[in-house]
């Protein structure tokens, strides 16, 4: 791939290439842009082939080798985001900085599929123009982010300078962090550290794993409790067929925030966190569980993942300040389904 301005690009058909659909040649040759945004750019005519000018608009039309392909990459214009009336669990709130609870499933700021009910929303209707412009109209206030399927608390600047001291505290590593996690397994030890570099999967651009010559990221971990769910049989002979997984709760204070930093970490060191769909095992262990168990698990479809914790010197007043929030219903209700006699 040939990139001859950052919204023109050139990629050459090789013999190897013969035989692939357009778009999934394409994906090989760009892998940090998405196969549906090439789809989407295939079918809107962007794609071209250099010498002819013909435009290719069918996203499956097989490369025939010894081709080159012209591909322009359009701005995306995305809306300025508006205030909505969704309802904030706030924990504390001034006039520099609002510490608040994200529930699950509800996307930080807006993105492409998100540009509506999103965190940035409710903010811009709840502050009004009293929130942080350092990240830009579509942006305001947010400092850090936590998954679209992760619960727990955040910290959002109302003014600049409390943005500046907030990020300075992230960029130092000093803001404090702490997250409860369902894993399958038991961590063993129990209790140590995960220092393992984290960079965008080359395979997988959805996904981060771990590479060596990635951003430097740090967890430390503790297993809090042992989950052992209730056997669905209990005869000796059946036991031997094998017994129901463990699954634990563990607590991931993180030194360092990377994306998915806690999910790959775990998945990493082989306890892969419940629910999740991009880390978790695909054939979890799970036949030898209650009906009870199976049922609460099938159920929960998102990854067990909470930030409970978060800790920081206030900016402006320089007073250490503590938050904590309990599990939400859905992670209590699952440990209870597993632990159940």
């Amino acid at each position: 791939m040939t990139i001859i301005t950052p919204k023109y690009y050139e990629a050459a058909a090789d013999e190897e290439d013969k035989g692939l659909r357009l778009d999934k040649f394409l994906s090989n040759k760009l892998p940090d842009i998405s196969r549906s945004r090439l789809k989407s750019l295939i079918v809107e005519g962007q794609v071209f082939l250099k010498d002819s000018e013909k435009k290719y608009e069918d996203p499956s039309a097989k490369i025939k080798g010894h081709e080159i392909f012209g591909l322009n990459i359009p701005d995306l214009v995305e809306p300025i985001p508006e205030g909505e009336d969704i309802p904030l669990d706030i924990y504390y709130e001034d006039d520099h900085l609002i510490v608040l609870y994200k529930p699950a499933g509800m996307v930080v700021h807006p993105a492409p599929g998100n540009y509506s009910g999103t965190l940035v929303n409710a903010l811009i209707y709840h502050c009004g123009e009293s929130l942080s412009g350092i990240n830009g109209v579509r942006r305001p206030g947010i400092v850090h982010r936590i998954d679209k399927d992760t619960s727990g608390l955040m910290v959002a600047a109302k003014s600049d300078k409390a943005h500046k001291g907030l990020a300075k505290q992230f960029a130092k590593h000093s803001m404090e962090r702490a997250y409860y996690a369902i894993c399958w397994g038991v961590p063993n030890p129990t209790a140590d550290e995960i220092y393992a570099p984290l960079k965008r999967d080359p395979k997988n651009r959805l996904k981060i794993s771990v590479q060596p010559s990635g951003k430097e990221a740090l967890t430390h971990y503790k297993v809090i409790k042992r989950l052992e769910p209730p056997r669905k049989i209990t005869s000796r002979q059946n036991v031997k067929q094998g017994l129901p997984p463990s699954l634990s709760l563990v607590e991931c204070r993180l030194e360092t925030g990377r994306t998915h930093q806690v999910r790959v970490h775990m998945s990493h060191l082989g306890y892969p966190l419940v629910g999740d769909p991009l880390y978790s095992r695909r054939n979890n262990p799970s036949k030898n569980l209650s009906e009870g168990a199976k049922e609460a698990l099938s159920n929960f479809t998102r990854q067990a993942l909470h930030a409970y914790l978060i800790g920081f010197i206030h900016p402006i007043t320089k007073e250490h300040l503590t938050f904590e929030t309990e599990l939400p219903n859905d992670m209590k209700h699952l440990i209870q389904a597993l632990v159940a006699v």
